[in-house]
């Protein structure tokens, strides 16, 4: 990550790659953080969110693509401009930081609903993208079984 920016022009930050006693780890294509620039709402978000996850599970939560620097199109996506959509890994039983889907018998819905959960507990949440219909308050999307992807208000 040394040639890596970590301040882009908008001011934003890079989702730092690990921390201490952190509740989450970070993947993304491509790696090392060139994909997870933030809005200072976003890292806010995670952070806390990491906190109150850590607090109560030894899981990690994967946290995947923000957007590039400087708010340029994703090659990867549509969205993740602004700083203000993430996508996360549900979570896996065996607690591997590796992906699973929705229909994989390591997919563990009851930790995956309860870390969506804190997601809309912030009452920052615009939408949560997920291809679970049994988790409460997703919404269905192509190509969205094996992250779910949160949408945050921009308060400005």
């Amino acid at each position: 990550m040394s040639n890596l920016n970590v301040k882009d022009a908008r001011s934003f930050f890079v989702l730092p790659q690990s921390y201490e006693g952190g509740g989450y780890y970070a993947y993304g294509a491509p790696g090392g953080g060139i994909s997870q620039y933030a809005h200072p709402a976003m890292l806010t978000t995670i952070f806390n969110i990491a906190a109150q996850w850590a607090a109560v599970e030894s899981r990690k939560f994967g946290i995947g693509d923000i957007s590039l620097a400087n708010g340029v199109r994703h090659p990867d996506h549509k969205t993740h401009r602004s700083g203000l959509e993430v996508d996360i890994r549900p979570l896996r039983r065996d607690g591997k930081q590796l992906p699973c889907t929705v229909s994989d018998a390591q997919y563990d819905r009851v930790a995956t609903s309860k870390l969506i959960g804190m997601f809309f507990a912030t009452g920052r949440v615009k939408q949560i993208l997920f291809n679970d219909p049994a988790i409460r308050g997703v919404h269905a999307a192509k190509n969205h079984g094996n992250h779910f992807h949160v949408v945050l208000i921009s308060k400005g």
